[in-house]
């Protein structure tokens, strides 16, 4: 207690601890959030031996089951599951402590819908834990959350509840009625100790796994004598939870059923955030210095009423629901961006270009605040967090720039979208539901979270009709598998006759030559020129159109465009077209192909289109320059195999999108680990170079003599496009040059970057031959390809780790075979996992397959040993016998089995039949049988015969069998066996 008394004095005169929540206090008296963290920390590493680990990246690491780590214990799985090495420093840990980065949005834990309407509800917060693995359990675990609750918090004892395990019948499960007994000797009053049932008070990991009762203390905000207990896990603002303490001790078995796990473990965890609310004598998380300098930062931004903390109808235009979102989304996206979860098109990313959408929305809709706002509450958001988590300040002009760049992109499409509300709402009668199919394009072509749309509709009194919405999405899944399945574009793809017709017509093929229109600035962003164009024809049923309806299907001729079509094994671009002059009505472009030098748009029209009608065209800026960086990286690939490979290596085939690179070539021989390796340095020079390429169109015979070009089997234009990679196209078209020989010099009609620099980094993923001969690389770049080195990096970490403990060895057979199931396990993980560097995953998989012989060598030594051992027992037991039956212990039918083979060997004649008990009541039979005993005798026979006497099953052959039972009954076994020889000899 003494030691306690210290910490309490060094928290309070050291660290300026003033005050505790009965105690009138002021801002400036209230414990800060950084110090309470602290305090926590220090409590349980000074105070009860446990040690301090950093957080984990809220990315997680080799858990493709999550999206983001969602809870302290996600680190910790391995330790839990029981698959962390003896030897590994998981292993070491008994206790521990840290605080937690988490981020609960998407997947089954998602908080996002509910963030802002009420005061409680984070995507990203922090989860205060200790954990003990096999060490201390439920005693010491109530006392110390008992002892930081009340000593060093100096939280009023009357003002806590503590919840506990009821038991629960189905189960078998009886009330936790340790755990209370330990809270009532801690001196808590019976009626603030209260019985739940399972739903609330007994925690599992998942459908299978470690779990078991856990106990929760629930924090009173009213106080003041009050008896609250109706109050507990009610949903009452005025009674939460604080603390979970789970006692796991039970492991879910497949069929249901709770088995007690070896060792017992305690897993905690406390929201930092409604601590810092109860100790600084707030109602409302948003009211503590971990969101009032946000929230202030928010008000000095953008002006305005201030933060007042109302809710529901009080909340007049949402103004305060848009400060805790904006407040609330800000911290989630600096982490994330921080720890390398960008914006993007799935998964992860795409949950956080939704969080980043639904901030952006709330920051110009309802606060008014001026471009680039969100990104500079990002110093606030340092602040407060900074010294927590020093990335933050390590990464902050990083994450400024990736929020700006992505609010950037949706505002534009944010002001367009509101007035294609605006106009529907104009248009709908009074009362009615808001049309699915306006909501459905805003979601497709503007990038519009659906949620969002429900929120801006809501605010004005209208309801969204969810139920067609639901009916839309599941007409578009089906049309894109339809899709998936039948020859692409063949729906808006000329026919011969309609392309006649136009050619008689005079009709102009489509001048495409604005898709090249963009600039590179000196800030290293492109600019996309705008392009306008009139309508000269329509086309639809296989017929040209002047005129087509609303909601009909169609392709759209333009005299000109800015749309790449798909060609050249790079995607077609999507965006949507407006006629001029009514700037709220898209044409979302679905696809985009190339008909005898004509463009057609595919689209479906919202309101009736005619030929010669203005448009102005709209590109998804985004995926477009992700095609051209690429389709640039898909150049610089064939060079660098040519380099790599030889002169003969040639191209059979590519395919570029926004998220990947197809390439397929020709090759004499496998890619060889090292080769892929020196192929990806080939490209990062050319990248780290950030070399200039070069385009220009040249005709098609003065192109074919440049020496070294790269062309497929193909009909190429005249005049044809020319790029070159850091060598002007006029010089390597100079007769005799060699330009083209020490570069990426190929005729190309598709986009590409006008700087290497923007590809950043290529990965090759995969590489497989499709046919010999033939190979086909998957490659990512960018951010992408960051990542994957990243996961190649960590599985390296492990497998070097394990080559260690393999080579080290060992005596005991036990820990051998757990060696061998890791090994067996990373083996898996190499071979599934998409996300990393090829070259890496063949040495890894080299490593592992070494190591599994090593371990496999390692196994059979030392079985060959322990039978060698236990035959000679056997013999020396039953001498000279014509029948041997009898029990050993043995951990494996392999080790029994060889057992029975060794001591047949070492008494010729005999016939050998034993059997195994195992702890978890199965029994292990294996028999052999003389050869001078057969056909009559048969070893298969025998241990089908014995088995079924304990209720199994067994096979093998007439001289060797096995099988297993489960009996408890071993003398009613062996007696059977007995007399089954006795009947055949």
């Amino acid at each position: 207690m003494a030691a306690a008394g210290h910490v309490r004095g060094l928290l309070r005169v050291s660290r300026g601890w003033r005050c505790g929540p009965r105690r009138a206090r002021s801002a400036a008296a209230c414990p800060p959030a950084g110090q309470i963290r602290q305090a926590f920390l220090r409590f349980f590493q000074e105070q009860h031996g446990h040690r301090l680990v950093p957080s984990v990246p809220v990315r997680p690491r080799g858990d493709p089951g999550l999206l983001f780590v969602n809870a302290g214990m996600n680190q910790f799985k391995p330790i839990f599951l029981g698959t962390a090495h003896p030897r590994s420093e998981l292993a070491q840990y008994q206790r521990v402590v840290n605080s937690q980065k988490c981020v609960r949005a998407g997947g089954k834990h998602n908080d996002l819908d509910d963030v802002g309407r009420d005061v409680y509800h984070h995507t990203f917060f922090e989860m205060l834990g200790n954990w003990s693995f096999g060490d201390y359990f439920k005693e010491e675990a109530c006392g110390m959350a008992w002892e930081l609750l009340t000593q060093i918090y100096e939280i009023p004892k009357d003002h806590l509840y503590i919840t506990y395990f009821g038991g629960d019948a189905s189960l078998g499960l009886s009330p936790d009625e340790e755990c209370r007994d330990i809270w009532l000797s801690l001196g808590v009053p019976p009626s603030h100790v209260l019985p739940f049932p399972l739903r609330e008070n007994f925690w599992e990991m998942g459908e299978t796994g470690p779990c078991g009762p856990c106990t929760e203390i629930h924090y009173d905000h009213v106080g003041g004598g009050r008896h609250a207990a109706a109050l507990v896990n009610q949903d009452s603002p005025d009674v939460v939870e604080i603390w979970n303490l789970v006692f796991m001790q039970y492991s879910r078995e497949a069929d249901g059923s709770l088995r007690p796990l070896p060792q017992h473990h305690v897993d905690t965890g406390m929201g930092l955030e409604r601590l810092v609310t109860v100790l600084q004598s707030k109602r409302s998380n948003y009211d503590t210095d971990l969101f009032t300098p946000i929230l202030d930062a928010i008000h000095k931004g953008c002006g305005g009423p201030g933060y007042q903390g109302l809710v529901g109808e009080a909340d007049v235009r949402s103004v305060n629901m848009a400060y805790r979102v904006v407040a609330d989304h800000v911290r989630t996206l600096s982490m994330c961006i921080a720890d390398g979860v960008y914006p993007g098109m799935s998964g992860a990313e795409l949950v956080l270009r939704r969080i980043l959408r639904r901030a952006v929305r709330f920051c110009s809709e309802v606060l008014h605040a001026p471009p680039g706002f969100l990104a500079s509450l990002v110093p606030a958001v340092v602040e407060v967090l900074g010294d927590a988590y020093p990335e933050l300040r390590k990464n902050t002009d990083q994450i400024m720039n990736v929020i700006n760049d992505n609010e950037a992109a949706f505002l534009s499409s944010l002001l367009r979208g509101r007035r294609i509300i605006d106009r529907t709402l104009q248009q709908m009668a009074p009362s009615k539901l808001f049309p699915a199919e306006v909501a459905w394009s805003l979601y497709g072509n503007l990038g519009f979270p659906l949620d969002l749309i429900g929120l801006m509709i809501e605010e004005k009194g209208i309801q969204l009709d969810w139920a067609a919405l639901d009916q839309l999405a599941q007409e578009d899944r089906k049309a894109r598998t339809q899709q998936a399945e039948q020859l692409e574009g063949s729906s808006v793809r000329l026919d011969v006759h309609s392309l006649a017709q136009l050619q008689r017509d005079g009709v102009p093929a489509t001048d495409d030559s604005p898709k090249y229109t963009y600039t590179l600035g000196q800030d290293g962003r492109y600019a996309f020129s705008p392009c306008q164009a009139t309508v000269l024809m329509l086309y639809k049923d296989q017929s040209l159109q002047k005129e087509v309806g609303a909601g009909q299907r169609c392709g759209v001729l333009l005299d000109r465009t800015s749309f790449y079509a798909e060609q050249g094994g790079q995607a077609h671009d999507r965006g949507y077209l407006v006629r001029l002059g009514q700037q709220d009505v898209l044409f979302p472009v679905e696809s985009v192909q190339l008909s005898g030098g004509y463009v057609i748009h595919e689209v479906t029209a919202p309101e009736t289109l005619q030929a010669g009608d203005r448009v102005q065209l709209f590109v998804d800026e985004a995926q477009r320059l992700a095609c051209m960086v690429n389709h640039t990286a898909t150049h610089l690939l064939s060079f660098a195999l040519h380099r790599v490979l030889g002169d003969q290596t040639e191209q059979r085939g590519s395919h570029v999108t926004a998220e990947q690179l197809r390439f397929d070539f020709s090759t004499q021989a496998p890619v060889t680990t090292q080769q892929l390796q020196e192929v990806e340095g080939v490209i990062q020079e050319v990248v780290d170079q950030n070399e200039i390429v070069y385009m220009a169109e040249v005709p098609l015979a003065l192109a074919s003599g440049i020496q070294g070009l790269r062309t497929m089997d193909e009909v190429y234009p005249d005049p044809v496009r020319v790029v070159s990679v850091g060598v002007p196209v006029e010089s390597a078209l100079m007769p005799n040059s060699q330009a083209a020989m020490q570069t990426s010099v190929e005729l190309c009609c598709g986009t590409h970057l006008l700087q290497t620099g923007a590809v950043q980094d290529l990965t090759i993923t995969s590489e497989r031959q499709l046919v010999k001969g033939i190979s086909r690389i998957i490659a990512l770049t960018g951010e992408q390809a960051k990542q994957a080195r990243e996961v190649g990096q960590s599985l390296a970490k492990e497998v070097d780790s394990l080559s260690a403990r393999v080579k080290q060895g060992s005596s005991s057979l036990s820990e051998v075979q757990s060696l061998s199931k890791e090994v067996g396990y990373l083996t898996e993980v190499s071979a599934v996992s998409t996300a990393m560097p090829q070259w890496q995953r063949r040495e890894l998989q080299a490593i592992l397959k070494a190591l599994q012989r090593t371990a496999n060598t390692a196994i059979r030594k030392l079985e060959i040993s322990q039978a060698a051992e236990k035959a000679q027992g056997l013999l020396e037991k039953h001498t000279k016998q014509p029948v041997i039956i009898d029990t050993i212990p043995a951990d494996s039918l392999s080790i029994l089995m060889k057992v029975v083979n060794q001591l047949c060997d070492k008494s010729p004649g005999a016939s050998v039949l034993l059997l195994s008990p195992q702890v978890s009541g199965e029994v292990l039979c294996a028999c052999q049988v003389s050869k001078n005993a057969l056909p009559m005798f048969s070893a298969a026979d025998w241990a089908l015969a014995v088995c079924t006497h304990m209720g199994g099953n067994a096979g093998g052959s007439g001289i060797v069998a096995k099988g297993t039972g489960n009996t408890k009954d071993l003398q009613g076994a062996l007696t059977a066996a007995l007399e089954f020889a006795r009947s055949r000899l």
